[in-house]
């Protein structure tokens, strides 16, 4: 398991935004890598295993829905700690996330510094 987080966002900016607000964990020796796209984000975790994804829903050629259920089907995966980042809002799209193998959810937009908490939070309780 590398001390690793993956953002995974179809949206060039939001990908730099998150990357923006997590780029003081280099400081601390994590790595920060990006995907583009599910199919993408997929390879990334299992060939680094981060330690976090930061994974939104709604993206081209593997949804984040989609990822997640590869990830949890996939035993040598299981301590990777998913965080849906996304724009459905609506408790049902939250619940599918947890369904899906989430470990947590969270609503864009969201707060950098708030984002920089919680993933600080996750990583230090691995």
């Amino acid at each position: 398991m590398e001390n690793t987080v993956l953002i995974v966002d179809d949206e060039p900016h939001i990908r730099m935004l998150l990357e923006e607000s997590l780029v003081d964990l280099e400081d601390q020796g994590i790595n920060l890598l990006s995907a583009g796209n599910g199919r993408e984000a997929l390879a990334l975790i299992e060939a680094h295993r981060p330690r976090l994804v930061l994974l939104d829903v709604m993206m081209p050629e593997l949804s984040g829905y989609e990822v997640c259920q590869q990830v949890r089907a996939n035993p040598a995966l299981a301590r990777v700690y998913i965080l849906m980042l996304t724009a459905k809002g609506q408790e049902a799209d939250r619940q599918r996330g947890l369904e899906a193998g989430a470990d947590d959810y969270a609503t864009k937009p969201f707060d950098p510094d708030d984002m920089l908490a919680r993933v600080q939070q996750v990583l230090a309780s691995a």
